[in-house]
């Protein structure tokens, strides 16, 4: 018995029907980061890169922050259903104590997180990205840093006209969202 791809998968899914959460959270685990935006799922590939950058930031982000209890750092496995009916997954996100009562949710989180991360890929659509970035800002999120491995360098923003361009010697900082955090804005060639 042929076995169908994810692409056939989400085929099916995209145009006949409406996307459920459910359909959202059973697709694969397979390094492609999957979002419910506008009735449709968009799937972003990710490469190795992509994912190094990553993992470095939610090591040093988790470290701080647990050892403060300032809150959570989440993967982008994390979904966030933002006003505006779009579940989004940031590569990073965090969301500060005393935002999530009682138990974390077991599905997609009904609120936006206190900062997103973006990280971008070499395939990544400028114009979907500054989508995100504003439909996060629109929806609450207090801090978007966007991340550019291949330019080595990235972008801070509080509001669609507060933006920061940080370059490959800068540091990417917390702010008042996650006080005393302070990053790199890109790692050094060749690893940390």
């Amino acid at each position: 018995r042929q076995t169908r791809g994810i692409e056939s998968h989400v085929g099916d899914m995209v145009g006949t029907r409406a996307v459920s959460d459910e359909d959202l959270a059973r697709l694969p685990k397979d390094g492609r980061k999957y979002e419910l935006v506008d009735g449709e799922i968009q799937v972003s590939p990710a490469g190795y890169r992509h994912g190094l950058v990553i993992i470095r930031l939610i090591g040093r982000l988790w470290g701080f922050v647990a050892e403060r209890k300032l809150g959570d750092v989440l993967d982008s496995s994390t979904g966030f259903r933002l006003p505006a009916g779009n579940v989004r997954s940031p590569d990073v996100s965090f969301v500060a104590t005393g935002r999530v009562l009682g138990d974390p949710p077991t599905g997609f989180a009904e609120f936006a997180p206190d900062l997103a991360v973006e990280v971008l890929s070499p395939g990544d659509d400028p114009r979907q990205v500054m989508d995100k970035v504003g439909e996060y800002l629109r929806a609450g999120v207090r801090l978007v840093w966007v991340i550019d491995p291949e330019e080595r360098r990235a972008a801070v923003y509080r509001s669609p006209s507060d933006v920061q361009e940080v370059g490959e010697d800068g540091v990417l900082d917390g702010e008042d969202v996650v006080p005393g955090f302070r990053a790199l804005s890109v790692e050094p060639r060749g690893g940390p």
